[in-house]
């Protein structure tokens, strides 16, 4: 292991009104000093099952262009399901850390998937308060068991049950998306892979925090995928930064929150914005989300849709292949 586990260093025996240094984030990005405390603008909330198809694709059009992310209710997933997903989710955590390690991600790996507490592990950055699990869920010739716990024994049942509903729910929004675009609505599906396309489930596990003012579970970005569609427990902790604050996600039990990526902004040409985000932790509580990121395949080449270009509208980013983006992204390096 190659240093402990955030769920580890939360258990220690240390001060418990201090965490390490290198957890402590610079003043300008500490939760305590820059979480808006008025009265926000809540993230959009949609009824995915209206009838009103116009009204819907007008709902999640202007959502998706003015903050990059919104809440569905009504969206096809039984609410049993997401409980026991959360449940799987939760007895793997809960697990000995010899048995979660099973599912570690290996050091030498340059895939994403597995057990792991940071995607990069760059001694020059601060660390944020949190272990993940990563792994495929659809579609099927790209999975990788290796990464799928035994251990709840009910994981892979469930996690196979949610991808067959998650993928109804992947084709609404995608043809939503278009229709808000003026396209026809197979267009942004089609553009990010089709039936290609990734779909990566990652659960955030944010153990308690002794100081959840000073440090993040996750920093600030945007998502380098099409779409995310992630699903939190009862825990606060998503932020979004809009009108220049940091604005705290409301709890709406069994909603999906969805959010706008890089390569749907991109294919768009920035009509749609992929949103800015961060989380921060709880003192007594665990935080835990289940997003499941929608990725091109790596060999797609993703750039502005030429139905968004003319001499008013030159192109606002770079077209390339989807893992060189990726590579680009995670390495911090511009595009």
């Amino acid at each position: 292991m190659e240093f402990d586990r955030v769920q580890t260093i939360a258990s220690l025996s240390f001060d418990k009104e201090a965490i390490p240094e290198e957890f402590i984030m610079p003043e300008k990005e500490q939760p305590a000093i820059t979480t808006f405390r008025g009265l926000a603008p809540e993230i959009p909330a949609i009824d995915l099952s209206d009838p009103d198809q116009e009204k819907l694709v007008g709902l999640i059009a202007d959502a998706s262009k003015e903050w990059g992310i919104f809440q569905v209710i009504n969206h096809g997933i039984p609410s049993d399901l997401i409980a026991e997903l959360q449940g799987a989710g939760k007895k793997f955590f809960e697990l000995p850390q010899e048995e979660k390690e099973v599912c570690a991600r290996p050091r030498d790996s340059e895939s994403i998937e597995g057990y792991g507490s940071k995607l990069l592990n760059d001694p020059q950055e601060k660390k944020t308060w949190v272990d993940h699990l990563f792994h495929r869920i659809w579609p099927p010739p790209s999975i990788n068991y290796q990464f799928w716990p035994e251990n709840p024994p009910s994981y892979r049942e469930v996690n196979k049950e949610y991808a067959k509903y998650m993928r109804d729910v992947v084709d609404k929004l995608f043809t939503t998306l278009s229709l808000g675009l003026g396209l026809e609505g197979h267009v942004l599906k089609e553009a990010a892979g089709g039936e290609q396309i990734e779909y990566k489930l990652k659960i955030n596990y944010y153990p308690p925090c002794p100081r959840p003012d000073l440090t993040l579970g996750v920093e600030a970005h945007t998502d380098l995928s099409a779409i995310t569609i992630l699903v939190p427990n009862e825990v606060p902790g998503l932020q979004i930064f809009k009108d220049d604050h940091w604005i705290e996600a409301k709890y709406i039990p069994d909603a999906l929150i969805i959010h706008i990526g890089d390569q749907i902004e991109i294919l768009s040409n920035g009509k749609y914005k992929a949103v800015l985000h961060r989380t921060t932790v709880a003192k007594d509580r665990a935080r835990m989300s289940w997003p499941v990121f929608l990725e091109p395949p790596g060999e797609l080449v993703v750039g502005p849709l030429p139905q968004f270009i003319n001499k008013d509208n030159p192109p606002k980013f770079k077209t390339k292949k989807f893992k060189d983006y990726m590579y680009f992204k995670l390495n911090k390096l511009p595009q």
